[in-house]
């Protein structure tokens, strides 16, 4: 990467400022929307560890280890796929309406699909519930309109750069908490030795957890959090114009002798109005806005599919390719890999932006997928060779700090998104297109990788199919970032 001059970025997203320029951030509202952040990968990350055990209990594969791939991917890219249907509709609502009602909504769903989860006896019942989990929320989108909405152009690199703790947080206590509180009959006999819904219901608790934290972040949500979208209209005046088939009817005025001065105040005004106006759909699909999301979405997937395979690999037996850890153990791996990754963010993503910018930092994090595929073969080897010592620890701790690498990409993509807005009043619209693009990449990317690790496991001679998979996923998104311009697009 080379630094870029001060000229590279647009006023409205580059910070050209040494840090004692930076405005502050709004902290009591930026931390509340941290907090609202929280609660999707707490929700999502859970089940990482035990959802290969889960399927195994639920009976599905019949005993068929190589099965197993498959219906854990299918879990993951269930939430994806719904929410890429409905995502759009919740950013585009969020427009009109405001972001508070719709992150409301979105928290409701997080917590009655984790309780649906944890409470599902049959495969069907963990399909509805994570169905359920994605349809119901749109809050990503709308979450990242708000920070533009809450900063300026001197600290929102800076704001991007801490939101990744919010998630590296829910990431790391959400498989610590997976895996220390599953089967918490067999794990805490004294505790919960004796309970008879706990061996009915092994992974209730664990899924209980992230679905509280839901609950309380609506009763915060609801009480602390201003509304950050201005010129909003009110969902009752919304729901009666549905029905109101009124015309307004136009009465005379009388001349004002100032009519010129208001006139140019109200051209100014509109001008104003125009800026805060949401355009239709079709006004945004617009090659800047479709670029951006194109490479929101090539990130996404090849980093999902990594996710995807990471817990799969570490749980399957060494013979068969993994390398046949237990899930307290693939906890923690995931989860210390979440809190290096959200203080590196914290820490350095700011100063790195301001010095190479947008461009080099999200094509050099694209590039950093193709060693993490090549990593996975490599502790293999030496699990087979050596077992579980210090040079498959060192390989393991190699392998995330590319992940930590691979994952700056998503603040300079973010920012990329807030620039290619055509104005803002679309803003959760474009938001919206993105993240409805990433739903579905999301939705393929673990159910594909997983069975592509599946086919793999299954056959020796396809051992390697999943890292081609894996290594084509990182080449794509390479070459899409080469799309990127060096200068961020102006705001219209």
């Amino acid at each position: 990467m080379s630094p870029q001059t001060e000229d590279e970025e647009t006023p409205l997203l580059h910070d050209p400022q040494p840090k004692s320029g930076r405005t502050p951030l709004p902290w009591r509202q930026f931390t509340i929307i941290l907090f609202i952040q929280l609660a999707e990968p707490l929700t999502s990350q859970v089940i990482a560890p035990f959802a290969p055990q889960l399927i195994r209990d639920i009976g599905i594969t019949n005993g068929d280890e190589t099965q197993v791939g498959y219906y854990v991917g299918l879990l993951h890219s269930l939430f994806f796929a719904t929410q890429a249907l409905t995502v759009l509709h919740w950013s585009r609502v969020s427009d009109r309406i405001g972001r508070k009602p719709v992150i409301l909504t979105g928290l409701f769903g997080l917590s009655a699909s984790m309780y649906c989860f944890g409470l599902a006896k049959t495969f069907w019942g963990l399909v509805m519930s994570r169905a359920l989990n994605g349809a119901l929320n749109g809050n990503i989108g709308v979450m990242k309109s708000m920070v533009v909405e809450v900063t300026d152009s001197t600290n929102l690199a800076q704001a991007y750069a801490y939101m990744p703790i919010a998630w590296s947080s829910g990431a790391s206590l959400g498989p610590l908490i997976g895996g220390s509180l599953s089967r918490p009959a067999d794990r805490f006999p004294d505790v919960f030795g004796d309970s008879e819904f706990f061996r009915k219901y092994p992974y209730f608790l664990a899924c209980a957890v992230p679905a509280t934290y839901s609950a309380l972040a609506w009763f915060v949500i609801y009480f602390f959090l201003q509304e950050t979208l201005p010129n909003r209209v009110p969902l009752s005046h919304l729901i009666r114009s549905k029905f109101s088939k009124k015309k307004a009817v136009s009465t005379p005025r009388t001349p004002d002798p100032s009519t010129e001065t208001l006139a140019v105040d109200n051209l100014e005004n509109s001008s104003k109005d125009d800026d805060t106006k949401p355009l239709p759909l079709r006004a945004l699909l617009i090659p800047r806005v479709l670029i951006a999301a194109g490479n929101y979405g090539a990130l996404s997937l090849l980093e999902i599919a990594i996710r995807a395979v990471q817990p799969l690999f570490y749980a399957t037996p060494t013979e068969l390719g993994g390398l046949d850890l237990d899930p307290p153990r693939i906890g923690n791996i995931l989860a210390t890999y979440s809190v290096v990754n959200g203080l590196f963010q914290i820490f350095f993503f700011a100063d790195l932006h301001d010095r190479f910018g947008s461009k080099a930092i999200f094509t050099t994090a694209l590039a950093s997928g193709i060693p993490i595929v090549l990593t996975f073969p490599v502790i293999n080897a030496l699990g087979r060779a050596y077992g579980l010592g210090w040079m498959v620890w060192s390989v393991i701790g190699l392998q995330l700090v590319f992940c930590v690498i691979l994952n700056l990409g998503y603040s300079c993509i973010f920012i990329y998104i807030a620039a290619a807005s055509p104005n803002r009043g679309s803003l959760g619209a474009t938001n919206g297109i993105a993240q409805m693009l990433v739903s579905i990449m999301r939705s393929i990317g673990p159910a594909s990788a997983a069975s592509m690790f599946s086919l793999s496991i299954k056959t020796p001679e396809h051992a390697w199919y999943v890292y081609y998979y894996l290594t084509a996923l990182g080449f794509i998104g390479i070459g899409a970032s080469l799309l990127l311009p060096r200068k961020l697009w102006k705001n219209v």
